[in-house]
């Protein structure tokens, strides 16, 4: 019996041409479809429709931004992906019902979480957990002095134009180390109204911009990073944070197990990761703890004590690697269209506020560096660590490291962007109310 020859059939090369990582030759009939449905009003929010509908405007966006050479290393495709569907919503150039219905998307799922709690459990289930623990051990040190020379210089440079320090501090620089919006322009804005008796809304309508603002600088920042790491390669170790780190990594690699990942282990390895993300859920409704921190903590409770089946930490680090290469993107092009509305971002462009967020995300980024260099860090990674903590959230910290090409480094940037947040939105609101009882 004759058995039946393989297929030799191939797409002609030009079908192999990737916009972002789709195949052109699925790509254009994706994206003709969602046109088409955009154009009849068949377009919904259900879930299938609008994974095809990010993938084609967030890889589009990303694959705009990278035309250019020497502005792909800069980061454009996450600045892209970022802003210009923002841009386009703010001319109305985008059709109405595509705009509701990625919004609603968005709003309704908060899929940033599920992104956030794969790349985060990915990233710490790949480490190395003495490693993971001396990483964030020392990145204190490099936060803390960047912090600190941040808010002497962004107060010296907001009196060398005029402004007085009790106004700069609070309103300007302070907002940029917050932990972006839902965790620090939102909590500031009531706790200012509370003790300064002012209204919340014309208060926030001042920090959001100066957020979004200071996160477009920290991505050109991770894309000039990139740059620098691509030309002198001893300042980075590519995604490892700690020098003496590379032959750990590599004899720890060296030891994996070579057994495939099958579907059951990958999608045992996702539920894992929920389970984290759920009991921080819970936490934050217990102890009002951030869900995001609880879930890092957790992990890494869980990795230093060796407590996750080492088939669980490669099929989680699996897990974080696809979303990370698949779902970054579109991500950024959703929230561009719901959550960044583009006039906030034009309010940002007061040129002294433009000059006092650019020295206080250069100033912790140059920290980061410096001092990171000092303790044994690669340079590279401190200072993107360092730049995320003027990230705008989760989103920010997605962006900044997209532009880097650095996604492994996701759990210490949530660490320096929700923990630094926090600790300077408690500090800042504790002082104010302490010196308005002194007065």
């Amino acid at each position: 019996m004759n058995s039946i020859p393989h297929s030799t059939r191939k797409w002609p090369v030009w079908c192999s041409y990737p916009i972002g990582v789709i195949p052109v030759s699925i790509f254009l009939p994706l994206a003709a479809i969602v046109v088409a449905l955009t154009m009849t009003h068949a377009l919904t929010s259900e879930i299938s429709v609008m994974v095809a509908s990010l993938a084609v405007g967030g890889f589009l966006c990303a694959w705009l931004g990278g035309l250019v050479p020497f502005l792909r290393r800069l980061g454009a495709p996450a600045i892209t992906a970022a802003f210009l569907p923002s841009y386009l919503v703010y001319r109305h150039w985008l059709p109405n019902n595509f705009e509701q219905a990625v919004t609603s998307f968005t709003k309704g799922t908060n899929f940033i979480y599920l992104y956030i709690t794969a790349i985060i459990v990915g990233s710490i289930a790949g480490m190395n957990r003495t490693l993971l623990l001396r990483g964030i051990a020392k990145l204190s040190v490099p936060l803390l002095a960047g912090s600190a020379a941040a808010l002497l210089l962004g107060g010296a440079a907001g009196a060398a134009l005029g402004l007085p320090f009790n106004q700069t501090l609070p309103m300007v620089v302070v907002p940029v180390m917050g932990g972006g919006v839902g965790e620090g322009a939102i909590p500031l804005s009531l706790g200012y109204a509370d003790i300064l008796h002012r209204n919340s809304a014309n208060i926030l309508a001042h920090l959001l911009p100066v957020v979004l603002f200071a996160n477009l600088v920290a991505i050109i920042l991770g894309g000039c990073l990139n740059s620098l790491g691509r030309r002198y390669p001893s300042l980075t170790g590519n995604g490892s944070l700690e020098i003496s780190s590379l032959d750990a990594f590599a004899a720890s690699a060296s030891s994996v197990s070579p057994t495939p990942l099958s579907p059951d282990l990958l999608l045992s390895a996702a539920l894992f990761g929920i389970c984290l993300y759920s009991a921080g859920v819970l936490s934050h409704q217990l102890v009002s703890l951030p869900a995001p921190v609880t879930m890092i903590i957790l992990a890494v409770l869980l990795k230093i004590f060796n407590l996750m089946p080492d088939r669980i930490e490669r099929a989680a680090a699996a897990v974080g690697r696809f979303f990370a290469i698949g779902v970054t993107y579109p991500l950024l092009f959703a929230v561009a269209i719901a959550l960044t509305p583009w006039a906030s971002v034009m309010q940002a462009l007061h040129p002294a506020n433009l000059v006092i967020i650019t020295v206080v995300v250069l100033t912790l980024t140059m920290t980061g560096f410096f001092v990171g260099r000092w303790l044994g860090l690669f340079p590279i990674e401190a200072a993107l660590v360092n730049a995320c903590h003027t990230g705008s959230g989760g989103t920010g910290d997605v962006a900044i490291l997209t532009a880097a090409e650095r996604l492994e480094l996701m759990p210490f940037a949530q660490i320096a962007t929700r923990i630094g947040g926090a600790v300077t939105v408690t500090l800042t609101l504790l002082i104010l109310r302490l010196l308005e009882r002194s007065h």
